[in-house]
């Protein structure tokens, strides 16, 4: 047997043990110049949350700015401005995972379902995303669920349609992945306190349990990170250096193995803080001001 040193990279990561800020920051940037698979939107400027209107002139100057570093975007909803991010990917030759956002509100729903569809049908949508996270939040049933990707797998046929959610639903839920044409997986070792030396194997074990959960099909990573500022979760710590190290593990291992990535995320996003602490606002590859961090 030789030795293979692509094979020890997929599977322990870069050492990065010892490399100065300066040098991990090099790296990054190198990494990131040389193209990700997918990246995800953060459209809201500072003083915006979701719910407010999006314009036209926002959109657009935050996708020119991530247009030269990836071949996807990812959006998450198809309402109040959302709606131009696919529209305008797709005129700038970026494809496109455009979400619906559900959630309890059943007339949102619907206006969400139907934006969709109508991109879909327009030519402005690659991979269709019905609903994230709606099962971790408990914001619908199985069955209205399923209900909301039949139909629309039924109106955009041609479309390949997912549903978004943590990787482990996939595995409780065999209802909703059978509804899917492929497995839309969030895969986060932060958000399960895993200490960032391991998070590579961590990540690597749950791609994996959604594979066996999808039965061959094939599973696309939506959204992992890891922030580089505020509280730590047991043993999972922000700093710019761990945000750094992450970031060159992930996007090696993806570009080594082929796997389909949305590094999550894109702009730092202050509103986020209410939802998940402090750590919310820190996640992007970008600040708040649109300035590279690294």
């Amino acid at each position: 047997m030789s030795f293979n040193a692509d094979k020890i990279l997929a599977l322990a990561g870069k050492n990065l043990n010892g490399l100065s800020k300066q040098e991990l920051a090099e790296s990054f940037r190198e990494l990131l110049q040389d193209g990700l698979h997918g990246i995800c939107s953060s459209p809201y400027e500072e003083g915006q949350k979701p719910g407010d209107l999006l314009t036209e002139k926002q959109v657009r100057r935050r996708l020119e700015i991530l247009r030269p570093y990836t071949k996807w975007i990812r959006s998450f909803s198809c309402t109040e401005g959302n709606e131009l991010i696919p529209m305008i990917a797709k005129e700038m030759g970026m494809k496109t995972l455009v979400g619906a956002w559900l959630g309890k509100d059943d007339q949102i729903n619907r206006a969400e379902i139907a934006g969709l569809i109508k991109l879909a049908k327009e030519g402005y949508v690659d991979i269709a995303a019905v609903g994230n996270e709606v099962m971790y939040r408990k914001d619908l049933s199985e069955d209205q669920l399923v209900e909301f990707i039949e139909k629309v797998k039924e109106e955009i046929p041609k479309t390949p349609v997912g549903y978004v959610d943590a990787y482990y639903e996939f595995e409780h839920r065999p209802r909703i992945t059978e509804a899917c044409d492929l497995i839309l997986a969030n895969c986060y070792p932060y958000w399960e306190g895993c200490v960032l030396d391991y998070s590579l194997l961590y990540i690597k074990d749950m791609y994996n349990r959604a594979l066996k959960a999808g039965k061959g099909k094939k599973v696309i990573i939506t959204e992992t990170g890891w922030p580089s500022q505020g509280t730590p979760l047991y043993g999972a710590i922000p700093s710019d250096e761990n945000f750094m190290k992450y970031f060159i593990n992930i996007q090696t291992w993806s570009k080594l193995e082929d796997i389909d990535i949305f590094y999550f995320s894109s702009f730092d996003e202050s509103w986020k803080v209410g939802a998940e602490g402090d750590v919310g606002a820190y996640w992007g590859i970008w600040d708040k001001d649109e300035n590279l961090k690294y």
